[in-house]
């Protein structure tokens, strides 16, 4: 069974009667190459037409299905589901009555977004990604801020604030971006020099790379070790750091997969055991009462819960 969106049944008339309108209106940008793509019933025609990318014109579509909670297009020819036949009549009726505007001619100012984030989460898992997101909405400026609230480093005025915790969170609104899985990693020089690594009982007497972002002794607990958390040792206030060290042949750091994974794949880093264990915290969107009411700060929050699930 299909769930219709109630936002595709709106008209003139109900606007002029006030009725209350409780969904998110989609951006204006995803209805336009909603539009033109059903007319074109192609990418790259689209993308033409609206000066972007064919990927643009892809991600703005797929954002407007998520918005809507329905697919609009069936087939790879393009054609129309009855939902999108029925949604487009509304779309079309809708961009007609804003052409009639003398406003609508001008050009549309630039967006800002400010946005903070923890410095290893900017490097792993934002900035490969970025570049896709500038490509979708170019009318949108980022400036990218590094904060780390876990220790009360933050950067002031951002609209939207990536923080690594607990998700207890009174004092803004967020939602859960992704969680990870801790597994001790060191330089593959260094494991031949100290291994083999066989049971968790082998890091006993080893150089342990300590961080407040990652205790210890969530991989001791997981695996019935009754250690007290390391006092000795050196110590790292982000994460990135902390593998830069162990890929110096420092010793060993208790690393996040997904933020881990540029140095596992560059070699860097290398595993000491197969077994991976949750981490009591994850990563969350953060942002203030009626932040996502400006559409740019709702896009930026629809692309990367997309990107990173």
């Amino acid at each position: 069974m299909v769930l219709r969106d109630r936002s595709s049944d709106l008209s003139l008339t109900d606007l002029k009667r006030g009725s209350p309108v409780s969904l998110r209106i989609p951006p204006i940008q995803c209805l336009q190459t909603f539009e033109a793509l059903a007319r074109l019933r192609s990418v790259t025609q689209a993308a033409d037409e609206l000066f972007v990318t064919p990927s643009a014109v892809s991600h703005r579509v797929k954002q407007l299905e998520q918005i809507l909670g329905t697919k609009l297009f069936g087939r790879a020819d393009f054609s129309l589901t009855t939902e999108g036949s029925e949604y487009l009549a509304h779309v079309r009726e809708g961009l007609a009555s804003l052409q009639r505007f003398p406003s609508a001619q001008a050009a549309p100012g630039r967006r800002k977004l400010r946005l903070a984030v923890t410095p290893t989460f900017a490097r792993s898992m934002l900035m490969p990604r970025l570049r896709h997101f500038f490509e979708a909405y170019p009318e949108i400026d980022i400036t990218l801020q590094v904060s780390i609230p876990l220790l009360d480093v933050v950067a002031e005025d951002a609209d939207l604030t990536v923080r690594f915790g607990t998700g207890r969170y009174a004092d803004v609104e967020h939602t859960c971006l992704f969680k990870d899985e801790v597994t001790p990693m060191a330089s593959a020089a260094w494991v031949r020099e100290n291994g083999p690594f066989g049971a968790p009982e082998d890091l006993q007497g080893m150089s342990l790379l300590r961080s407040p972002l990652e205790p210890w002794r969530t991989w001791f607990a997981a695996h019935d070790l009754d250690w007290p958390e390391p006092t000795e040792g050196s110590s790292f206030n982000d994460v990135g750091l902390m593998c830069d060290a162990a890929a110096q042949g420092l010793g060993v750091g208790l690393v996040r997969l997904k933020l881990a994974a540029p140095w596992l794949e560059s070699g860097q880093l290398v595993r000491l055991y197969g077994r991976s264990v949750p981490s009591p915290h994850a990563h969350h969107l953060c942002w203030r009462a009626g932040t996502m009411e400006r559409w740019e700060c709702a896009t930026f929050a629809d692309w990367l819960k997309s990107v990173l699930n």
